[in-house]
């Protein structure tokens, strides 16, 4: 039972939810995006790969953004809240089989908060816009 489950709360449908990022972003956006890194083509191999290996009580599914697009691909596993950076259809063969069927972690894909951007303050998140197409420098600036 997770911390915030209550007695009587009916048993969960999966043992495990992998959430792949497929954010698409502009090409000249400064932060980039999971699906430009390959991050479609390993969900459909681990997709593919989970039924292959049966596991049923593994839910593979798509994410919009997770907010790691500088570090991406990027894919998180609940209810543990472990995050990696496959890159490799190997890579996402050694999560299925280390992580969701032994338990284990894959360490050399293991990604923390550390790892990833700093979250910006709210009044700098703001200041990165779409530029107007009439202003040059390309499609995405700062506000001052």
């Amino acid at each position: 039972m997770s911390a915030r489950a209550l007695p009587g709360d009916p048993p969960p449908v999966y043992e495990a939810h992998v959430f792949v990022c497929t954010n698409e972003r502009p090409a000249d956006h400064p932060r980039g995006c999971c699906k430009a890194k390959g991050s479609e083509k390993l969900r459909d191999y681990m997709k593919a790969r989970a039924k292959e290996l049966g596991l049923k009580t593994t839910r593979i599914n798509t994410a919009g953004c997770l907010e790691r697009c500088e570090i991406g691909p990027s894919l998180v596993i609940y209810p543990e809240g472990v995050w990696y950076q496959p890159t490799t259809n190997a890579d996402i063969d050694e999560i299925l089989q280390v992580h969701l069927i032994e338990g284990g972690r894959v360490a050399r894909l293991l990604r923390t908060p550390e790892d990833g951007p700093k979250p910006a303050k709210k009044a700098e998140a703001h200041r990165l816009q779409r530029a107007p197409p009439n202003q040059g420098g390309g499609a995405w600036a700062r506000r001052s």
